[in-house]
């Protein structure tokens, strides 16, 4: 078994292309937050994002399995193929499995630059929920006609099943996966995450109000078209805005993730 403790690993700054350390830093960035609220679940779970190959090949970036999210840096993570395996030397394994649903989103759009999942409470409860996400707050309003929905049955396919998961996703960028947790994708890193923050919240809220016992105010679907479209149209555009202070807040607490 491959030792997964922290291993100094050299700085690939001047080993890859100005714009593949652009995206290790990103993704860096993007697993360091993801700690820092709280969405995650020890080594489980992944954040991928593609970057540049020769023709006929695909290759992303992936965590080194076995680090928690707060141990990824932009020189750590382990660049790979559409099929989980290493094409660059790197001293951490990976986990073939957990980039299973990662390759089936990335192979299926070229606008899946970065693919986000997550296991997270709140995500989980939703999951696990009949109905799925209810159209009771304006965060849920806001995925109204842009979610899809995947059953976990599939997932016993393993690699045969990436088709059916991505027919699932469709041309959404955020996928509840029944029984099991959420799913968002992005143009970018900074995309993705906010899709998932704004998942996150929309799940935690509803189950925050079912805690109380009270009944669940809908919300009429003319306001419901509103937010949908609003999100499609703009959100995503200005929800991205927050990145550059989200990157200085990592700047003074977590400045290693850059390295």
């Amino acid at each position: 078994m491959p030792d997964t403790h922290l291993i100094q690993v050299p700085s690939m700054k001047d080993r890859v292309s100005p714009e593949e350390w652009q995206m290790r830093v990103d993704l860096a960035a993007c697993y360091r937050l993801a700690a820092r609220y709280g969405w995650v679940d020890l080594t489980g779970t992944h954040i991928s994002a593609r970057v540049a190959a020769p023709a006929g090949q695909h290759h992303f970036l992936i965590n080194p399995h076995g680090l928690l999210f707060q141990q990824v840096t932009a020189s750590n993570l382990v660049k790979i193929d559409q099929d989980g395996r290493k094409i660059q030397e790197s001293p951490y394994p990976v986990n073939p499995a957990g980039f299973v649903i990662h390759s089936a989103i990335h192979m299926r759009s070229e606008e899946a630059i970065c693919v986000f999942h997550s296991h997270t409470i709140a995500g989980m409860g939703v999951s696990m929920q009949e109905e799925g996400l209810l159209m009771a707050s304006q965060h849920s309003a806001l995925f109204y006609e842009n979610l899809g929905y995947h059953d976990i049955e599939h997932m016993e396919a393993g690699i045969e099943g990436r088709d059916i998961l991505a027919n699932d996703l469709g041309k959404h960028r955020a996928l509840i996966m029944r029984n099991h947790g959420l799913l968002t994708t992005g143009r970018t890193v900074a995309e993705a995450f906010y899709v998932m923050h704004t998942l996150e919240r929309a799940c935690a809220a509803q189950i925050a109000a079912q805690s109380g016992g009270a009944k669940v105010r809908r919300m009429s679907d003319k306001t419901c078209e509103f937010f949908g479209e609003f999100f499609r149209n703009a959100t995503l555009k200005h929800g991205t805005m927050g990145w550059p202070s989200l990157l200085s807040t990592l700047e003074t607490t977590d400045p290693d993730y850059k390295n």
